[in-house]
């Protein structure tokens, strides 16, 4: 292993930069194509571009495109609960990251 190199041992490291197409994304967050176009309708996810063809999402769409596929698998919620879900997940991280500042728990 190079030594400049970080080890990652779980997980995949996602850079902000990043810019994935719809079906790179489906491909790595393993979520079909109709249920990614379905959150995009419902601002669940928010590419770049007019179409679904031209559309270019940004590398943290990977985190929530993955959290959106678990919901709508494993707990069954429809799109526009996802939707919700996923601005109630941004909204706590957000309440974390003031609580950590002011250094209260």
């Amino acid at each position: 292993m190079d030594q400049n190199q970080p080890a990652v041992t779980q997980g995949v490291v996602v850079e902000e930069q990043l810019e994935l197409t719809l079906l790179e994304l489906c491909q790595a967050s393993h979520a079909e194509e109709a249920f990614v176009i379905r959150w995009v309708r419902e601002g669940a996810l928010e590419p770049q571009g007019e179409s679904p063809q031209n559309w270019r999402f940004r590398g943290d769409a990977l985190r929530r495109a993955r959290v959106a596929w678990r919901l709508s698998c494993d707990l069954e919620i429809n799109p526009s609960g996802v939707a919700l879900v996923l601005d109630l997940l941004d909204e706590l991280q957000a309440l974390r990251a003031r609580l950590d500042r002011t250094g209260k728990h």
